[in-house]
């Protein structure tokens, strides 16, 4: 295992891991991720939130049943007709959807699941929620990769909401927001591709540009 060391570096090659392999990984490793987690910000520093280790491999199957009806019913779909994103090429995007097939048939597969969830949320939580959870879940991504470790951030089981709550034993007002499967990585670390800043970023007004 090689650690990453410098932060930029991580940035720019921490990209969603899809496959992994089933290799068990140390408890050591999963703590430091988690560790990693809970500093990051929270509104009003709340910090409301509960990450849930999931090994059982009962638990893993029962969700990717789920998961991958999710696939079939809503996600292959988009596969068929999207275009490749800013800065992919077609055969890079070939690959990326081959990949998420990957995920979604070997989910149950890979040896750590953390589940991100939130505490306490209204009965329907607003878009501001996620700003006490997912700078937390880019953390505990950033710091699988300085590990050497693989991950990606998925939402796909919400789906099926209620149904994979119930498998994963989440409480009345206890909500999960991504499962983040973590393994040793059958493939390369980045670089990540984008498109250009010049196509995304404005300055002041929208779609004016901005130039250094």
């Amino acid at each position: 295992m090689s650690e990453a060391r410098d932060l930029f570096e991580i940035l720019a090659t921490t990209r969603a891991m899809r496959r992994l392999k089933p290799d068990p990984v140390p408890d050591a490793l999963i703590r430091r991720i988690l560790e990693a987690g809970v500093c990051a910000p929270s509104g009003s520093n709340s910090q409301p939130w509960r990450f849930l280790v999931v090994k059982s491999p009962q638990i893993k199957q029962a969700v990717q049943v789920y998961y991958k009806r999710a696939f079939e019913e809503h996600v292959r779909a988009h596969y068929q007709t999207a275009t490749p994103p800013p800065g992919v090429t077609p055969e890079a995007y070939g690959r990326q959807k081959a990949a998420v097939e990957y995920l979604t048939d070997h989910f149950h597969e890979a040896p750590v699941w953390i589940v991100p969830c939130l505490v306490n949320q209204r009965p329907a939580p607003s878009r501001g929620e996620g700003a006490s959870i997912y700078p937390a879940v880019q953390n505990m991504l950033l710091a699988a990769r300085a590990l050497g470790l693989g991950a990606t951030l998925t939402t796909r089981h919400l789906m099926f909401e209620r149904e994979t709550d119930e498998i994963l034993g989440l409480p009345e007002g206890v909500h999960s927001y991504a499962i983040i499967p973590v393994g040793y990585p059958l493939g390369k670390f980045g670089p990540v591709r984008r498109g250009p800043i010049a196509d995304v970023v404005y300055l002041d007004r929208w779609n004016q540009p901005f130039s250094d």
